[in-house]
């Protein structure tokens, strides 16, 4: 039993470093050698209600090392007393640690001395796995370990073909051919061959180019008004935001200007006609047109009201509403249950209305610009709505729901992943952080330091075509997962009657 803690504890220690291997940090190794460690475990379990209690403790880790942003949003901006918001936030790491848990609990089910079919079933069941946590109750993708593998790692090269639940699967293949070379003590080089394989094929994949540059690059602005989240929602302190981004958009020459998420807190029919016609006048000067992030009241007069980005300047007047809203902070589920929490929580404009899932790319400075709002960037599959139409995309956020802590720079990296699915450029533009130009390689080309007032000058390259993972989304990596694991239940079925 103390031999078991002490794994339990190293499971714990494994999740929390492989948090290494996202965003700020970078060291895409990492993620394949603690996995390969917990799967070494999870073979050596003698059972599999010990296999999923160190599936859960390693979620545990990486959650909960992964996740600490949650803590600043809640406590700090959304005003939860600190017993209540570290509840919170332990309630959902151990959530989302079922899913490891599940896993766990199910390969050591098939108990099998294949080796063959026990990583095909451990790699088609642990993104299986990931894959429900991104879409039960809304979904909850962050920290895929697909997105530790973004930019320069060479599966990176697999995102334009099978999104970042494919490169998941190939990660943790890749794990457990390591963890199997380790069961055989290091003397089975066979396990190698196709883990070198692998990466080689990712590597190559990163040569192709997979759209076509379309036209000219458009000069852009992105605009970080660094707006406190304390200060945001203040009446006293509307004018000073409104000014501080008439004059980031005064200061800029682009024909494509962005400001973020709600960068004017104010509804739409409420704001100024003269201060918005001051701004389209600007972007007409330039030939061009700007963004403007605002609540909208909706038109039937009813209470309803969006989440918005509406466009002024050359182009005819365009919008785009929110459609995947954040539970909890945008909307609450099952009212009648959580309804309370509105009274907990700080946070304005917390009952936003859906936007349609069918918008399409807006037509602006010469681009066809389809617009994603803060939290929507983090569903791939939900990005290519507007695909292959659209020639660039624009991620709008106000990330300083996060503080200073690692929290936009994951975010930033899940940008770089959408850019890599759909090659094509990703501007995005945030209250306090990361605004940043990313290219259709998932390369970032500038930034801005966070929490400081700026505008991002650039230019971005539009591009047309259509990669297969715009093609077909995470169908193809979810039929490949299937029949992963049909194969390897048919391998242990085979393995199984041979033995008897």
């Amino acid at each position: 039993m103390h031999h078991y803690r002490l794994k339990l504890v190293a499971a714990l220690l494994l999740g929390a470093v492989t948090v290494l291997g996202f965003a700020p940090f970078y060291l895409f190794p990492v993620p394949v050698i603690t996995l390969a460690l917990l799967f070494y475990s999870w073979r050596k379990c003698v059972t599999s209600r010990q296999a999923a209690f160190l599936g859960f403790s390693f979620g545990m880790g990486m959650f909960g090392a992964g996740v600490t942003w949650l803590y600043v949003s809640l406590h700090d901006f959304g005003g939860m007393p600190i017993p209540i918001a570290i509840l919170a936030l332990l309630l959902l790491c151990a959530y989302l640690s079922l899913f490891p848990a599940l896993t766990g609990w199910l390969s050591a089910r098939l108990r099998t001395t294949n080796s063959v079919a026990w990583l095909l079933v451990v790699a088609g069941l642990w993104v299986l796995s990931e894959w429900l946590r991104g879409t039960l109750f809304t979904g909850f993708p962050w920290l895929a370990l697909g997105y530790s593998q973004v930019p320069t790692s060479p599966l990176a090269g697999f995102a334009p073909v099978v999104g970042v639940y494919g490169i998941t699967l190939i990660l943790v293949a890749s794990a457990a051919l390591l963890s199997l070379w380790l069961v055989q003590g290091f003397r089975e080089w066979r396990y190698l061959l196709p883990l070198g394989v692998i990466w080689i094929a990712g590597f190559s994949l990163q040569q192709i180019n997979w759209a076509q540059p379309d036209g000219e690059p458009v000069t852009v602005s992105l605009l970080q008004g660094n707006i406190a989240q304390d200060l945001k929602w203040r009446e006293d302190h509307v004018i000073a935001t409104m000014e501080t981004y008439a004059r980031l958009v005064r200061e800029s020459n682009s024909r494509l200007i962005v400001t973020p998420e709600i960068s004017i807190p104010l509804f739409n029919d409420v704001v100024p006609p003269a201060y918005l016609a001051h701004l389209a006048a600007h972007a007409r000067e330039n030939n061009g047109d700007v963004l403007i992030g605002l609540a909208e009241h909706a038109p039937n007069g009813n209470d309803e009201y969006y989440n918005t980005m509406f466009s002024f300047g050359e182009s005819p007047r365009q919008r785009y509403r929110k459609h995947h809203l954040v539970p909890f902070g945008e909307f609450i589920p099952l009212k009648p249950v959580f309804g309370w929490i509105i009274n907990v929580l700080e946070i304005p404009l917390s009952d936003f209305s859906r936007g349609r899932i069918d918008q399409q790319p807006m037509n602006l400075a010469g681009q066809r610009v389809a617009v994603n709002i803060c939290y929507e960037d983090v569903f791939g599959e939900e990005i290519i709505n507007q695909l292959p139409q659209a020639s660039l995309l624009v991620n709008v956020s106000n990330d300083a729901w996060f503080g200073r802590s690692i929290g936009p720079k994951q975010h930033l990296q899940i940008s770089q992943m959408r850019a890599l699915e759909t090659s094509r450029y990703m501007l995005r533009a945030t209250n306090t952080g990361v605004t940043a130009i990313i290219d259709q390689r998932g390369e970032v080309l500038q930034e801005i330091d966070v929490f400081v007032t700026a505008a991002l000058h650039g230019e971005a390259q539009g591009y047309t075509g259509a990669t297969p993972y715009v093609r077909f989304g995470n169908s193809l990596v979810l039929g490949l997962t299937v029949f992963a694991l049909l194969i390897g239940l048919m391998l242990n079925l085979r393995s199984s009657r041979k033995t008897l």
